[in-house]
């Protein structure tokens, strides 16, 4: 689901509410979502509620609750929550295709290869070095860029090339037991926002907008990291691998090709090594 899908998702839910009698506002000509700018906020976030608060006789975390609980029965959107006065952040369940089929399709997709035409600044370049410089140019306004010069989490360009290097040490280490990648069912619910992530590259990419790329890898990466870090990719000890075992290093190595195109979609380095 991209996010024009789940703006007009959104904007039809208002409209049913408005139309059951369960709202009583204006219905809006849109509705923005985003990108959360913290990871642990789900895949996007809507201000619909407060929006529809200014016009009508609710308060917005009232409102809020509302299209919470009929925006978590639409398919293709596995959680949402309320967070402060009534801002919705929606979860992703993999866009309503299956494990498998989204891990095929990656692995299938020519995506774009060729990098934007981004500018950074000679005084950027010479100050955070060419792939920091670049992603500076692509970073919101109230980014402090000398986080893009470490290596913690707070950095956003680390985490992503992090999340692609860790993806391909997950394939080497497979090698290493003797087993490949088949994609199938990774049998894990948490997996749920890395596939969303995975089934809208296509459309991302695509789109050739520096912005919205560098936002997605984020969200990519930071889905990546939190499913990797709570699931069993290889198995463990004596184990055998299995086929879920099989399933999630296809799902791994299907997020290394999607984070290592964006970064060079971006004209920066994907380290195979971190």
């Amino acid at each position: 689901m991209t996010p024009a899908d789940l703006s007009r998702t959104v904007l039809h839910t208002v409209r049913r509410a408005v139309e059951d009698d369960e709202l009583r506002v204006p219905v809006p000509e849109r509705v923005s979502v985003r990108v959360p700018p913290r990871p642990g906020c789900g895949d996007y976030a809507t201000n619909v509620a407060l929006q529809l608060a200014k016009g009508g006789d609710r308060p917005a975390l009232e409102i809020a609750e509302v299209l919470r609980r009929r925006l978590a029965a639409r398919p293709g959107i596995a959680r949402v929550d309320i967070a402060g006065p009534g801002f919705l952040n929606i979860t992703l369940d993999g866009d309503g295709a299956s494990d498998e089929e989204i891990v095929r399709e990656v692995f299938a997709a020519e995506y774009e290869g060729e990098a934007l035409p981004l500018s950074p600044s000679v005084e950027d370049v010479a100050r955070l070095g060419g792939d920091a410089a670049r992603w500076s140019a692509v970073s919101p306004p109230g980014l402090d860029r000398s986080l893009l010069l470490v290596q913690k989490d707070s950095n956003p360009l680390f985490r992503v090339r992090y999340a692609h290097a860790r993806a391909r040490a997950l394939s080497r280490n497979a090698r290493d037991l003797g087993f490949d990648s088949l994609p199938g069912a990774v049998g894990s619910s948490a997996a749920g926002p890395l596939l969303g992530a995975l089934a809208d590259h296509a459309r991302v990419s695509a789109a050739r907008a520096p912005e919205r790329l560098a936002r997605h890898l984020e969200r990519t990466a930071d889905a990546f990291l939190r499913w990797q870090t709570g699931c069993a990719v290889l198995p463990r000890g004596d184990e055998k691998p299995l086929a879920v075992h099989r399933a999630r290093l296809a799902l791994a190595e299907a997020t290394g090709k999607v984070l290592a195109n964006g970064l060079t979609q971006l004209g920066i380095t994907a380290p195979a090594h971190l």
